[in-house]
């Protein structure tokens, strides 16, 4: 599958002619996931097009201020080379709701909320940006919040009829219930895997081989997030696809296969340890891709993405096996150069620039199809 770019014009929203739109790259936020954000906007930054973008970094301290990142716009100017590995959200103090709003008429302005976890990727930024009316990258306030809540995730996928693993959850103020425990343990099986439900990147996730590490996990996930997430032990390859559209045009890219280095793919397997291998394309019949293709698309649809996700998958391909397992959604993956997501376009046609260019038109398109439909006064 080879995919091509749109174009974007430098055009308002209105079709008036303007200079380059002007594109706000949000990076920091409060969530354990800062810091992946600073990496992933870093190359962000790097790759859009100065023909076609004014970009202007913006960060979000871990207290939530927002703040102009007026160092690292200096440092851009010498060349993307000069940025250093990961940014820093400090700068002058802004107001997101006035100092996001165009500066004229002629002035086309799309947020790129490089965002990971909660207070960021799980629709609470996306519906300010409604709010301001302002065009940004990425899915709506409800799928959003949908995927970023595993727990809501895997309700709507069983609504849908989509195969996963099969789970349980509980609320923080239930770690200590022992006989509870004990009950998902022996509904489940060990070993486990205990997540906080809403976040990100593998932060908080531990693998469960008795009471004793379920406990742990269990302790550790509720430090992170107040609902937490139990899974079964998927025996499988680790499949990612990723997909880019808006409503009835999301495809999905060629897949990729994650070996991890780990016992799973943990956080420092992804981002510090460098042990995990990213496959991509992974080798599959092409019959299989094109059914994990439609898959991806089918799973994004369901849970309401638009503009960008990575669909991850378990693939239990032994005889008699449960075939494709949706894992998760993510509506804001990395970016990093590690990442899979622009790795798994890359390998269908689509290079980093280029997709950012189409990101930037799918903003500008969906925040217009949107605005049609608002409520006015007659």
């Amino acid at each position: 599958m080879v995919c091509t770019s749109g174009t974007v014009p430098n055009v308002t929203t209105s079709g008036a002619s303007s200079a380059p739109i002007r594109l706000v790259v949000l990076f920091g936020g409060q969530s354990a996931e800062h810091d992946v954000s600073c990496v992933s906007a870093r190359h962000v930054l790097a790759a859009a097009d100065p023909a076609r973008f004014a970009v202007e970094p913006v960060g979000i301290t871990r207290q939530g201020e927002w703040v102009l990142a007026n160092d690292v716009a200096a440092t851009l100017t010498k060349g993307a080379d000069a940025l250093p590995d990961g940014l820093t959200a400090t700068g002058d103090t802004m107001v997101p709701t006035r100092d996001l709003a165009p500066a004229s008429t002629d002035e086309t302005v799309v947020v790129f909320p490089v965002l990971h976890g909660p207070m960021g990727e799980d629709g609470t930024v996306q519906g300010m940006l409604e709010l301001a009316g302002v065009p940004y990258v990425g899915t709506g306030v409800l799928g959003s919040a949908l995927c970023m809540d595993k727990i809501a995730a895997k309700e709507m996928a069983d609504r849908h009829g989509i195969a996963q693993a099969r789970y349980r959850s509980l609320h923080a103020d239930q770690v200590g219930d022992a006989a509870l425990a004990a009950g998902i343990a022996t509904d489940l099986g060990y070993p486990l895997f205990v997540k906080p439900a809403n976040l990100g990147s593998s932060v908080g996730v531990s693998k469960a081989d008795d009471a004793t590490e379920f406990a742990a996990a269990l302790q550790l996930a509720a430090t992170y997030d107040e609902w937490i997430i139990i899974e079964e032990t998927i025996v499988g390859r680790e499949i990612e696809l990723a997909v880019l559209g808006n409503l009835h045009s999301l495809r999905s890219s060629l897949p990729g296969e994650i070996i991890p280095g780990d016992t799973f793919y943990s956080y420092g397997d992804k981002y510090h340890d460098g042990v995990a291998q990213g496959v991509v394309p992974a080798d599959l019949p092409a019959d299989v891709v094109a059914k994990m293709q439609a898959a991806a698309v089918a799973a994004a649809k369901a849970l309401r993405v638009e503009g960008l996700a990575r669909v991850d998958f378990f693939y239990d391909d032994s005889p008699g096996g449960r075939g494709l397992l949706l894992n998760e959604i993510n509506t804001m993956p990395g970016f990093t150069p590690i990442s899979m997501y622009p790795k798994m376009w890359e390998a269908s046609g689509l290079s980093y620039p280029d997709l950012i260019t189409e990101l930037v038109e799918l903003a500008i398109e969906r925040h217009e199809r949107r605005t049609a439909h608002r409520s006015v006064e007659h």
